[in-house]
Protein backbone atom coordinates (compact mmCIF):
# COMPACT_ATOMS: atom_id res chain seq x y z
CA UNK A 1 0.00 0.00 0.00
CA UNK A 2 1.41 3.49 -1.33
CA UNK A 3 1.28 5.67 1.47
CA UNK A 4 -0.46 8.91 1.12
CA UNK A 5 0.63 12.07 1.29
CA UNK A 6 -1.63 15.54 3.20
CA UNK A 7 -1.32 16.78 -0.47
CA UNK A 8 -2.48 14.16 -2.21
CA UNK A 9 -5.68 13.51 0.21
CA UNK A 10 -6.95 17.23 -0.13
CA UNK A 11 -7.13 17.16 -3.91
CA UNK A 12 -9.20 13.84 -3.99
CA UNK A 13 -13.26 13.78 -3.31
CA UNK A 14 -14.99 12.86 0.06
CA UNK A 15 -16.05 9.56 -1.71
CA UNK A 16 -12.86 8.81 -2.99
CA UNK A 17 -11.01 9.63 0.49
CA UNK A 18 -13.76 7.10 2.30
CA UNK A 19 -12.94 4.13 0.07
CA UNK A 20 -9.12 4.96 0.95
CA UNK A 21 -10.01 5.05 4.48
CA UNK A 22 -11.56 1.57 4.29
CA UNK A 23 -8.65 -0.16 2.61
CA UNK A 24 -6.31 1.31 5.05
CA UNK A 25 -8.01 0.18 7.91
CA UNK A 26 -8.67 -3.38 6.33
CA UNK A 27 -4.71 -3.60 5.50
CA UNK A 28 -4.31 -2.50 9.14
CA UNK A 29 -6.37 -5.23 10.51
CA UNK A 30 -4.90 -7.88 8.64
CA UNK A 31 -1.54 -7.19 9.62
CA UNK A 32 -2.50 -6.48 13.65
CA UNK A 33 -4.88 -9.65 13.49
CA UNK A 34 -1.69 -11.73 11.38
CA UNK A 35 0.68 -10.45 13.92
CA UNK A 36 -1.46 -11.54 16.90
CA UNK A 37 -2.01 -14.91 16.00
CA UNK A 38 2.36 -15.18 15.14
CA UNK A 39 2.81 -13.26 18.50
CA UNK A 40 5.35 -10.61 16.43
CA UNK A 41 4.87 -7.51 14.08
CA UNK A 42 6.66 -8.80 10.83
CA UNK A 43 7.10 -5.00 9.96
CA UNK A 44 6.21 -2.70 13.21
CA UNK A 45 7.12 0.61 10.78
CA UNK A 46 4.47 -0.18 8.52
CA UNK A 47 1.73 -0.57 11.16
CA UNK A 48 3.10 2.65 12.94
CA UNK A 49 2.84 4.88 9.21
CA UNK A 50 -0.81 2.81 8.63
CA UNK A 51 -2.08 4.35 11.75
CA UNK A 52 -0.24 7.81 10.96
CA UNK A 53 -2.00 7.58 7.54
CA UNK A 54 -5.44 6.95 8.95
CA UNK A 55 -5.27 9.48 11.23
CA UNK A 56 -4.30 11.96 8.43
CA UNK A 57 -7.59 10.69 6.30
CA UNK A 58 -9.73 11.55 9.29
CA UNK A 59 -8.31 14.42 9.80
CA UNK A 60 -8.21 16.04 6.50
CA UNK A 61 -11.93 14.56 6.05
CA UNK A 62 -13.69 16.21 9.45
CA UNK A 63 -12.16 19.50 8.02
CA UNK A 64 -13.48 18.55 4.39
CA UNK A 65 -16.77 18.24 5.87
CA UNK A 66 -16.72 21.32 8.16
CA UNK A 67 -16.62 23.19 4.83
CA UNK A 68 -18.99 22.08 3.13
Amino acid sequence: MVILRTKEIRAMEIEEIQKKLDELKAEHSKIVSKSAAAGIYEDPGKVKELKRTIARVLTIMSEKTKEN
